[in-house]
């Protein structure tokens, strides 16, 4: 009886989140279409950007320094359960799927199924610790408090202030109590950076809402009703960038 009670034990504790795919195609957000089809959407423009060489450029030379950011919040090896919250450009996936441990689970969502197909063509597949979604970030299909570490790698600035509100509360909703959510995002530089005015001109022209990251803190669009603790705030970079641990009570 006790060794039965112990492989459910274990059972449970290495399924994978519930997580519920969707039965038709979502539809494109508006917002998305209009301002970041060039960059997302366009299977052409997504062959084009995902170049490390471009990324680099528009990270100011920063990519793999903040990639190397989101690997150390974590264990090595990532055990354990980890969402990101919409695919991004370059080796951050790859990177995570070599510090995988053999009994953890990594699931990847985006609203664009071009996006999720981009990141499969990097990945060593078939492999049973990995699932994609397309989902919207705003609508998590799971349970609250489903997986014990939360990704998102510079999404809130792209997304307008309602959409990143419900989008932060849905990451705390789904993150375990004292698991983790790791944030990496731009954040206000010092007054004298020499790129400032350069950065404020590329949000100007390419990115509306990312201004949002230079006039409140990410916990400003948290959630009223939802308790959290800061575990750490890292800045890079003249402070441009930003590392945000937060570990919900």
């Amino acid at each position: 009886m006790n060794s039965d009670k112990q492989e459910q034990t274990i059972r449970r504790e290495t399924a994978p989140p519930d997580f519920q795919a969707p039965s038709v195609l979502l539809d494109t957000p508006d917002y998305l279409r209009r301002i970041y089809w060039w960059a997302y959407e366009h299977p052409l423009a997504v062959k084009f950007w995902d170049r490390g060489f471009l990324i680099n450029f528009i990270l100011l030379g920063n990519y793999t320094r903040l990639v190397d950011a989101v690997l150390e919040a974590f264990p090595r090896p990532i055990s354990g359960s980890l969402l990101q919250i919409s695919n991004a450009y370059g080796q951050l996936v790859p990177r995570i799927q070599a510090q995988l441990d053999s009994n953890a689970h990594f699931d990847l969502i985006d609203i664009l199924p071009v996006q999720l197909e981009k990141s499969q063509s990097k990945l060593r597949l078939p492999d049973k610790r990995i699932r994609m979604f397309q989902c919207d970030a705003t609508a998590l299909q799971c349970p609250d408090n489903s997986y014990d570490n939360v990704l998102m790698f510079f999404l809130p600035h792209e997304l307008p202030e309602d959409k990143r509100r419900q989008a932060l509360s849905e990451a705390l909703r789904v993150l375990r109590p004292s698991g983790k959510l790791v944030l990496v995002e731009f954040h206000r530089p010092h007054i004298l950076h020499p790129l400032r005015l350069w950065q404020r001109l590329v949000f100007f022209l390419f990115e509306p809402f990312a201004t949002d990251m230079w006039r409140h803190e990410l916990t400003h669009y948290f959630p009223e009703d939802v308790k959290y603790r800061i575990i750490s705030k890292t800045t890079y970079f003249g402070s441009l960038y930003q590392r945000l641990v937060i570990s919900k009570s």
